[in-house]
């Protein structure tokens, strides 16, 4: 019975080992809004919204953001809030890609 139930502590010790590998957790501290204390990301906020958009114009991944899933899901209503307001543009166009025109 003693060997079954170490066989099973190693087996499970071996599971989790591989299981942190593979997945990277992303604490409070990397989120950008939890770690300064921002409960509700206004959508008028625009200099904060900008942070996460690119050149483009479009809305970064939460793998470059670091945001927990939550704060990325309000983020993104956030833009497109201030995007349907005129307060952010929805395409971000270079004046050297308008001259060439």
């Amino acid at each position: 019975m003693d060997k079954k139930v170490k066989k099973m502590a190693e087996i499970n010790s071996d599971k989790k080992i591989k299981s942190k590998g593979r997945k990277r957790k992303i604490s409070s501290k990397t989120d950008y809004f939890l770690n300064q204390g921002i409960s509700y990301i206004d959508y008028k906020d625009v200099s904060t919204l900008r942070k996460f958009i690119n050149r483009q114009g479009r809305i970064n991944h939460h793998q470059n953001t670091y945001l927990v899933a939550k704060t990325q899901r309000r983020l993104t209503k956030a833009i497109k809030r201030a995007r349907q307001m005129a307060l952010l543009p929805y395409i971000i166009v270079d004046q050297t890609e308008e001259i060439k025109k």
